[in-house]
């Protein structure tokens, strides 16, 4: 059994920052990419940015220059560190994992965590 849990959303003005924490736990042999989606209300969920086991990345264009995903293999966590947050960044986040237990890569989600920017 794998659980992905994620942690430090709020609510923040804009302009403000917050970190997000997502920590995977379980019977878990390695991860390959995590990644950070979101869901506003109404939208589709989007990729928000994403990180190889290796560290390379990848971001929305509309995080880019104020979001920085980074790992910790060794504690099996993602963070998020969201800098600059606009209203338009209010949504529910996500944690994604690709996680190696005893056989194949199997992807697994966190509960998700709210995020609310006030203008």
């Amino acid at each position: 059994q794998v659980q992905l849990v994620e942690s430090g959303g709020g609510l923040v003005q804009a302009g403000g920052s917050l970190r997000l924490s997502c920590v995977a736990s379980g019977s878990i042999l390695s991860i390959n990419t995590m990644a950070w989606y979101r869901q506003a209300q109404g939208k589709q969920r989007e990729l928000v940015a994403d990180i190889t086991r290796g560290g390379s990345t990848n971001y929305v264009d509309s995080v880019k220059g104020r979001f920085t995903i980074s790992r910790d293999n060794a504690k099996n966590t993602v963070y998020l560190q969201m800098n600059s947050l606009q209203p338009e960044d209010t949504a529910v986040y996500y944690c994604r994992g690709r996680v190696v237990t005893v056989g194949i890569p199997y992807v697994y989600w966190g509960q998700g965590t709210q995020v609310t920017v006030s203008s």
